[in-house]
């Protein structure tokens, strides 16, 4: 069983070979391959955590394309004062599928 767990998008996800992730949009067009920060990697018993081994680690990633997630309603509002607002937001995303880890 190998896996890595990777910084992606200002957050850490536990990404397999062939696992399909999405994180915060980054400025890549779809087909092209990044490469992903290792955190941590397993390979069966041995769990390599050090900062210089996991340097050669690699983890690519193809971007299959750009979305937007769901949209999320922000909403204030004070009693008795008449004072209400609301406000929409849908965070731009990119979904990748992990072609290797190395």
């Amino acid at each position: 069983m190998v896996y890595a767990v990777v910084r992606a998008g200002g957050r850490q996800e536990k990404v397999e070979v062939g696992s399909v992730i999405q994180f915060n949009r980054v400025p890549v067009a779809a087909g092209e391959t990044i490469e992903l920060p290792a955190v941590l990697f397993v390979d069966g018993d041995k769990v390599v955590t050090d900062a210089q081994k996991l340097a050669k680690v690699k983890v690519t990633a193809e971007v299959i394309k750009d979305l937007r997630g769901p949209k999320i309603i922000i909403q204030k509002y004070k009693n008795k004062t008449g004072y209400k607002k609301r406000q929409g937001h849908r965070q731009d995303l990119t979904r990748v599928k992990i072609t290797g880890i190395k």
